[in-house]
């Protein structure tokens, strides 16, 4: 069976992204990062959505970006947005370089396990306005990861995938809905806890997308 990477987070998006690549024939490998961030509710997630997939081969691979800070999503000392994401403006949640060296490591990973493919959960639509989840930047790590890598050289490239990317949050909750993604399990906050914050502006947009999508009793307790 051809086999992909990929980039399992824990959220609705990415779980959305790994349902999509087992439904186009792929035997999925997840990886997951520890990488500094607040919380490790997401990665308890990332671990059940890759079981009720039956996806066996799951890594979780550590690189702490927190250590030079630089977002909300890091460092505790600031305070996580609630106030929605304005036009041009990129949020405090950004993570510098973030989704670079995931993408880095994803393809190191592809390499060495003979994966063709590498699935990404970017969204340049409903989302926070981040530049590494636009389809250009997409488009220039595709050139990068053909000139890196030794099958690229060779004439096989590891195809970079975005399934989501210009899908709006309302159209990737129906796509996860169709590919029997477990929504309620699933953790999008950037908050920790037990239970989603309902408050900053990743629980604000899955509740808005799933209050559209007709799926109202997945939203976050009120």
């Amino acid at each position: 069976m051809k086999k992909a990477v990929v980039l399992l987070s824990g959220g609705l998006d990415s779980a959305t992204v790994a349902a999509q690549a087992i439904a186009d024939g792929y035997g999925v490998i997840a990886l997951s990062f520890r990488y500094g961030q607040r919380h490790s509710r997401e990665l308890v997630a990332a671990k059940v959505i890759a079981s009720h997939l039956g996806i066996n081969q799951h890594f979780i691979v550590d690189v702490n970006l927190s250590q030079w800070g630089g977002s909300s999503l890091t460092d505790t000392q600031q305070t996580l947005p609630q106030d929605g994401v304005a036009p041009d403006v990129i949020p405090s949640t950004y993570v510098p370089g973030r989704n670079t060296v995931f993408i880095s490591l994803a393809l190191s990973l592809a390499e060495a396990q003979g994966a063709e493919a590498i699935y990404l959960g970017i969204n340049a639509v409903d989302y926070s306005g981040y530049p590494d989840c636009r389809p250009e930047y997409l488009e220039a790590f595709q050139t990068l990861a053909n000139l890196s890598s030794k099958v690229g050289v060779e004439g096989t490239p590891i195809t970079l995938k975005a399934p989501l990317v210009m899908d709006s949050k309302v159209d990737i909750v129906k796509r996860a809905v169709a590919l029997k993604v477990p929504i309620p399990q699933t953790w999008s906050c950037y908050a920790g806890g037990d239970t989603p914050c309902g408050k900053c502006d990743s629980c604000r947009i899955r509740d808005q997308a799933l209050i559209e999508a007709g799926y109202p009793q997945w939203t976050s307790p009120s």
